[in-house]
């Protein structure tokens, strides 16, 4: 029987651990704080909550981060008051610019002592207000689980997004009040059956129509009725910035991604389209190529836009018209249309652009990231989950290895540097079966590296490639765009990749030809059935980009 004389029963802190527990949480991501101590204490009496101790408080939110786009149900994140939250709300910025449910509670000063500017005193309304769905505070303990719950719904609902609960120490240990009585079900809006049978007409009589899928919250189920139902109508298909995995790239349809490096044959079809229906994608600043690829006027004629958060239609592009609705509900629905047309001939040019465009390049160094990217789709299983941080080395990702399964990549919308190896802790911890790949920088690597302590302290045992050019490659390659051979500030000068992971406990090797890559690889896979793994794969600056070199960018 649990000792209850140090650690009473019903204190909000218990209220806040059986609102997770209720709420089907089966993981924390933390780095453990004294203000809130009571939260870990309640834990202990809560097995079946994992608790994930990280190195960096950025590294706790981005795995929560990843947990909450694997999942679709919030990834909860665990933080002491101040400079642990300021680390964290990188964290948060992902996922409100990913549309990723997450809840960050961050231990807090006593309610006593606020304004008197008390140790890491923070008011976490004002810091996260325009971070987060949702930032407050518990102040009266009999609301615990009312709050919490909130959170949840908040994080879910809607556009989904991060939510904030800043927890006074004193709060803590104080009666919390009423248990929770049941899991949180988030509300979902359908399709209008009207604003369906007129897509149905306007589908039936279009010439050029292109689908653009994006956005967070697809159910597998939904992914494949949608990707079953456009492939069947032989309906181009393009996935938006970093949502490559909604459907396989091996669909007859599938036209590509918009994102950065776009490929522009997917260009030319968005902008000739008579009829573009995007569904869960914002159509943002990275898919519209820096908001370029439309006009005003353009979408006013041809734009029917489905999205889950009403405050996200008409936002920045006027469409012809417009549903607020789940991006899976929206697509089951979508699936039932029969427009009575095909348009085959257009899906097959669609497609093959795509495997032209995902077609290896040529580069001049040792190191054709291409080939390896390439490989890296040919021998890993469908079901393996690739994730990555920001950087140009990404683009050789995006382009050359082909996703096809859903919710099998985990890449931030939000371009954060160091979101690769955190997410992949997640998503080896949540899926140990599984093979999970984290390709990364090496600025990219050294922004959250220490999370490889977390990754063998854990058993979490997945694989990164830390692609090694020596340079913050993507403002490298803006650099000798704009100021050729005026080099500043992005030369870096790199550990020893092998020995800084063996010095962790994990397996490492260096490769530095392409034909050594697939040794190196299966090498790597092989060691992470018993603890992490790590490919130092060195490349070359000169190869800045797919078919981008420095050499080229200073003729220019």
């Amino acid at each position: 029987m649990t000792d209850t004389r140090q650690h009473p029963p019903g204190t909000a802190a218990r209220r806040l651990v059986e609102t997770l527990a209720i709420n089907g949480v089966t993981r924390v991501f933390c780095v453990p704080g004294e203000s809130y101590l009571a939260v870990l204490d309640a834990l202990v009496d809560h097995p079946e909550i994992e608790v994930v101790t990280c190195r960096h408080e950025a590294g706790a939110a981005n795995m929560a981060e990843a947990y909450g786009k694997l999942t679709g149900r919030p990834g909860v994140c665990m933080v002491t008051r101040g400079p642990g939250a300021t680390h964290a709300s990188i964290g948060v910025h992902t996922a409100h610019q990913d549309s990723t449910p997450m809840i960050l509670f961050v231990g807090q000063i006593a309610l006593a002592d606020r304004g008197r500017g008390a140790f890491q005193e923070v008011d976490y309304r004002e810091v996260f207000g325009g971070l987060a769905k949702w930032a407050t505070e518990i102040e009266s303990p009999d609301r615990t689980v009312e709050i919490v719950e909130r959170a949840f719904a908040t994080a879910q609902q809607g556009r989904m997004g991060p939510v904030v609960i800043a927890l006074p120490e004193d709060i803590l240990h104080a009666p919390g009040g009423p248990v929770p009585i049941r899991a949180v079900t988030p509300a979902r809006a359908g399709l209008d059956p009207a604003f369906l049978a007129d897509l149905g007409e306007r589908l039936s009589k279009a010439e050029r129509p292109l689908l653009v899928l994006g956005g967070s919250g697809w159910t597998e189920a939904a992914a494949a009725a949608i990707g079953d139902w456009s492939e069947r109508l032989g309906l181009p298909v393009a996935l938006s910035f970093r949502r490559k995995d909604i459907l396989s790239n091996d669909r007859t349809n599938y036209a590509g991604d918009l994102g950065l490096g776009c490929n522009p044959e997917l260009m030319n079809r968005a902008k000739d389209a008579d009829l573009l229906i995007a569904v869960g994608a914002r159509l943002g600043e990275n898919p519209t190529q820096g908001y370029t690829l439309f006009t005003r006027e353009h979408t006013a004629r041809v734009l029917v836009h489905i999205h889950p958060g009403a405050e996200e239609l008409g936002r920045v592009w006027t469409p012809l018209t417009s549903a607020c609705a789940d991006n899976s509900l929206a697509a089951h629905a979508l699936a039932t249309l029969a427009p009575g047309r095909t348009w085959h001939d257009q899906a097959q040019a669609a497609h093959a652009h795509y495997q032209a465009f995902s077609t290896p390049v040529p580069v001049t160094g040792a190191v054709n990231m291409s080939e390896c990217m390439a490989h890296l789709g040919e021998v890993l299983p469908p079901t393996a989950i690739v994730t990555n941080g920001a950087g140009n080395f990404a683009a050789w990702l995006h382009r050359f290895y082909r996703h096809r399964a859903c919710r099998t990549q985990l890449a931030p919308t939000s371009g954060a540097m160091g979101y690769g190896y955190p997410a992949a802790v997640a998503a080896k911890s949540l899926h140990p079966d599984r093979e999970v790949i984290c390709v990364a920088g090496d600025g990219d690597f050294l922004m959250t590296g220490q999370e490889l302590a977390t990754a063998v302290q854990h058993g979490i045992n997945m694989i990164v490639i830390v692609v090694d050019n020596g340079t913050y490659g993507t403002i490298r390659m803006h650099q000798e765009g704009h100021y050729p051979r005026r080099v500043m500030a992005t030369d870096l000068k790199n550990p020893d990749f092998v020995r800084y992971a063996e010095a962790f406990g994990a397996f490492a090797i260096r490769c530095d030809t392409t034909g050594a890559f697939p040794a190196a690889l299966q090498a790597a896979r092989d060691a992470a059935r018993d603890r992490p793994a790590l490919i130092h794969l060195i490349t070359s600056a000169e190869d800045i980009a797919p078919n981008r070199t420095i050499t080229g960018l200073r003729s220019k």
